[in-house]
């Protein structure tokens, strides 16, 4: 049944989709399963980063107002290799790190990927028992982490040689005797015994490693509940810096202000594999932090290209911008030509100065950008775009630059590095599943032949997941999950993604599921009780608020999208990392 489904020619539709993706797709089969396929390489480029810029700065830490220069961390990635020879890592051994973004987090990342070893960055929101399991599954040797995650790894159970702190790498544990912190205690006397004449331009020299060697194994924690070791090479991270570097997305001397989890691989990506290819200058916020704590650090740094999740920008929409357009008087003056444009003309024009005022573009990615909130950007004239990726391309499938972005999409693939098809008749139209192929795609999940299987196909295509249809230039529009998707009794695919966008507009709504229940559809509701205070409604009235959305939402959505009722839950949805809810724990 899945070899049937997965189109192997014996029906006509499915021959139709595959003549479709022939109209555009710029290589060939043979061309995009080549996994070797890129001339360039990851680590020669970083090579020759650190040498040309090594007088620029690389590495600032937001809070400390500790600074590395790219000939300093050059310095520390050396001290770290000695480490690694000392503990006997060799080439394809795995280390992990976790901890806080900050100047010593990259350095890690980076002196391991240049060793030859395969980095395991583990997303700080993950509870103990998924850290040290990833740890023993990983078969990490050695590991990076803040101090304060060390008190929650229990060193009894993990199987590694030692553990360094990420705040001056000196060794927390190790397994057997002292010899490794003893090194550790005098790596600087070790340092120069190594480099007697000082370290120099002609030192930043990393040893070949070909690109199809895995280099990171980054552990997804998607909303089924099930953690997977996604196998990343050279290649894969080559492509998408290769990519940045060519859409000048970082330049030298470029400022970055990194707020994303540098362990998720879009922040990795964007906010710090690509910077530190053309010598920008990173500035790590070393805490999770708040909206206003961004704007804040965006004043003082002023970024040149800004990569953020929808939730920063909506919240600011929500509760900054939207409340003062929703006044009597306001409501007015948009109706006045001439004048709603000056007013739109003056909202862009404070919105891009509250994020330093010196950025070409906004990257939105990692979720959903709420359709409300995007119509207003686009109306604004606001300079966003919307990416889509997945970690297993490390991550990016398709982006456009927001001159050319087309609204609700989520860009074009990224031809000739990727190509996509569609598992529909037809492509444009009805929505099927996204698929996948190209440089960026992973070797497999690590030690699961069985989800490598079912997420990859022989001839290199990968089951992203998601549903969607696909324009003549290859613009993706994501319609929703497939395995959220739901079926109407007259046989109507209903996406609650879509719902949930229109629910989520509505009065005191903060959160949205739409399940299935008895066969009905059913909306759960976390309310914005913030919202419902400044208005003052009382928290006893919220449930006949909720009924009012009801009606209007059944009025938003096609008749087989209608919503039976509305649950209210009193907290937030449980989330993954990437701010994704858990739909798996909602939906019996």
């Amino acid at each position: 049944m899945r070899e049937k489904k997965r189109g192997s020619g014996e029906n006509d539709a499915k021959a139709r989709k595959f003549v479709f993706w022939q109209k555009y797709a710029t290589f060939g089969r043979k061309e995009c399963v080549n996994i070797d396929m890129l001339q360039e390489n990851l680590i020669k480029i970083y090579e020759q980063s650190f040498r040309e810029n090594r007088e620029l700065s690389v590495l600032t830490d937001y809070f400390k107002q500790e600074t590395f220069s790219y000939y300093d961390m050059a310095k520390e990635i050396a001290k770290l290799h000695m480490l690694f020879e000392e503990c006997g890592i060799r080439r394809g051994d795995k280390i992990a790190l976790i901890g806080r973004n900050n100047p010593r987090w990259v350095i890690a990342y980076v002196a391991t990927i240049t060793y030859g070893a395969v980095i395991v960055p583990i997303l700080q929101d993950f509870n103990a028992n998924d850290v040290n399991h990833i740890i023993n599954h990983s078969e990490s040797k050695l590991l990076f982490t803040g101090d304060n995650f060390w008190d929650e790894i229990d060193e009894g159970q993990v199987k590694i040689k030692a553990a360094f702190s990420l705040t001056d790498y000196h060794c927390i544990w190790e397994r057997s005797g002292d010899s490794i912190s003893k090194f550790q205690r005098n790596i600087v006397k070790n340092y120069r015994n190594r480099y007697r004449k000082g370290f120099t331009i002609d030192d930043i020299k990393y040893p070949d490693i070909p690109n199809d060697s895995v280099c990171l194994l980054n552990y997804t924690s998607g909303t089924t509940g099930f953690s997977k070791g996604v196998m990343l090479t050279i290649n894969n991270l080559t492509g998408n810096v290769v990519f940045g570097m060519k859409q000048n997305l970082h330049f030298k001397n470029s400022h970055v202000l990194s707020f994303l989890p540098l362990a998720h691989a879009y922040g990795c990506a964007f906010d710090m594999l690509v910077p530190l290819a053309v010598g920008s200058h990173i500035t790590l916020l070393g805490k999770i932090p708040s909206p206003k704590i961004i704007i804040e650090a965006m004043a003082v740094v002023k970024p040149s290209l800004i990569c953020m999740v929808p939730l920063v920008i909506e919240k600011i929409c929500r509760k900054q911008i939207f409340p003062i357009l929703g006044k009597g008087w306001m409501k007015v003056a948009l109706k006045v030509p001439i004048v709603d444009e000056q007013i739109y003309a003056s909202i862009r024009k404070k919105l891009i100065g509250a994020f330093g005022g010196e950025f070409s573009q906004i990257i939105i990615g990692g979720a959903p950008l709420n359709a409300e909130i995007e119509a207003f950007l686009h109306r604004i004239k606001f300079p966003y775009t919307v990416g889509y990726g997945m970690t297993e391309c490390a991550p990016l499938i398709s982006y456009t630059h927001y001159t050319e972005y087309k609204p609700n999409s989520c860009g074009r693939i990224l031809t000739p590095l990727m190509e996509v098809r569609i598992d529909s008749p037809d492509p444009q139209h009805t929505p099927g599943e996204i698929q996948v192929r190209g440089e960026h795609v992973m070797k497999g999940y690590y030690k699961n032949k069985k989800a490598t299987a079912e997420a990859l196909e022989p001839d290199g295509w990968l089951h992203t997941g998601d549903m969607g249809v696909v324009d003549e230039d290859g613009t993706i529009f994501i319609r929703g999950r497939c395995k959220t998707m739901l079926l109407s009794a007259n046989g109507q695919n209903i996406y609650p993604e879509e719902i949930e966008s229109k629910l989520n507009n509505l009065h005191c709504v903060m959160e949205s599921l739409v399940v299935e229940r008895d066969g009905k559809l059913v909306a759960l509701v976390v309310p914005d009780y913030e919202q419902a205070d400044l208005d003052g409604i009382p928290h006893s009235q919220l449930q006949e608020i909720m009924e009012q959305n009801l009606a209007e939402l059944n009025t938003l959505v096609a008749p087989y999208e209608r919503v039976s009722g509305i649950v209210l839950y009193p907290s937030e949805f449980e989330k993954t990392p990437k701010k994704s809810i858990k739909r798996y724990l909602y939906t019996v």
